[in-house]
């Protein structure tokens, strides 16, 4: 025989509504209330109707994920890391694919509204001040994963600490003429930041090794592999060239490297090379990147996004995130003639 929250409510000698209460962990009730209706549901062996459970919350167990352009090596595999602590709690996914600023401006405005989710975790979009009121104002619990609001919770790398040591290390390694190819900053007025807090970062390391930044040897590309190789091509034809380049995405550096097999220029031997993310495809072609933690960000993402999603009284928050050099075989000291 199945038994029912009524039958658990009669052996506690408590209404329906303080089970409740105590099945979705409702802090207003008494610790003697509480240990009662616990052997109630021990005794009973009683298993809550998940569906009748969502409906009673007014819940669909389910998180949105909204992404930009997801056929990025970046976002794909920040996706793969959200997917997989979304599975681990037993949640599921509803991915929003954005590719226009109206598609974004569309899913910004009615995603709230339809109510098909539970909370949003949006990656790499950082809303405005005017939507993110509009998710506090319907109570739609939103976490940004490499992005920023300040009326959000937001996860974010230290953008300006690693290119301030990706191009720290290139100088170390006795490097003064450093090419810098950065993402454009405002892409289909998508607002990346991480454009201008890596180019920030260059600045803060060329100053304390006391170079001087010439503009001709910066580069601003999308953030694809076509326009790192043509941004790398007219680096590396200028004279006299950069004896190393800092990319802003590691997809960018792919580029590099393209552009520098092509006109013939050895790596590391004449030409140093650091990306910026730490995707797996850096790794498979062993050039030096800034590693970002891709795995935590999506768990951290996801973690928190739950928590506002039970806890809506919980305060926006910021959490920045360190990033690591990872130093491979396209970074050695440049060749003299």
């Amino acid at each position: 025989m199945e038994h029912t929250i009524h039958d658990v409510a009669k052996i506690a000698g408590v209404g329906i509504g303080t089970v409740s209460r105590v099945l979705n962990n409702n802090p207003n009730v008494k610790a003697s209330t509480r240990e009662k209706v616990l052997s109630a549901v021990s005794q009973l062996d009683y298993q809550p109707n998940p569906i009748a459970r969502s409906m009673i919350l007014r819940r669909t167990n389910s998180i949105g994920v909204m992404v930009p352009f997801f056929t990025r090596p970046f976002t794909i595999e920040v996706l793969r890391s959200v997917e997989a602590a979304i599975y681990r709690a037993g949640r599921e996914l509803v991915l929003y694919n954005v590719e226009t600023n109206a598609q974004r401006d569309t899913y910004f405005s009615e995603l709230p509204m339809r109510r098909r989710v539970d909370g949003l975790l949006i990656i790499s979009l950082p809303p405005a001040i005017a939507t993110a009121l509009r998710f506090q104002q319907v109570n739609m619990p939103v976490v940004l994963v490499d992005a920023y609001n300040p009326l959000l919770t937001s996860l974010v790398v230290n953008n300006v600490e690693g290119a301030y040591q990706a191009v720290n290390c290139l100088i170390e390694h006795g490097h003064r003429r450093i090419g810098f190819i950065n993402g454009i900053i405002n892409e289909g007025n998508f607002k990346f930041n991480q454009a201008n807090d890596r180019l920030i970062g260059f600045h803060r390391a060329l100053g304390e090794a006391d170079l001087l930044f010439e503009p001709d040897l910066m580069i601003t590309s999308e953030w694809n592999r076509h326009a790192g190789r043509a941004a790398a091509l007219e680096l590396l034809t200028r004279t006299p060239r950069p004896t190393a380049i800092f990319a802003a995405s590691d997809i960018q550096a792919v580029g590099v490297l393209e552009a520098a097999r092509e006109l013939g220029i050895k790596i590391p031997k004449e030409l140093s090379l650091i990306g910026f993310d730490g995707i797996e495809l850096s790794e498979l072609l062993d050039f030096s990147t800034m590693q970002q933690p891709i795995q935590e960000m999506g768990a951290i993402g996801v973690e928190k996004l739950i928590e506002r999603i039970e806890q809506p009284e919980l305060s926006s928050e910021l959490i920045r995130l360190d990033t690591i050099l990872v130093e491979r075989r396209t970074t050695a000291r440049p060749h003299l003639d």
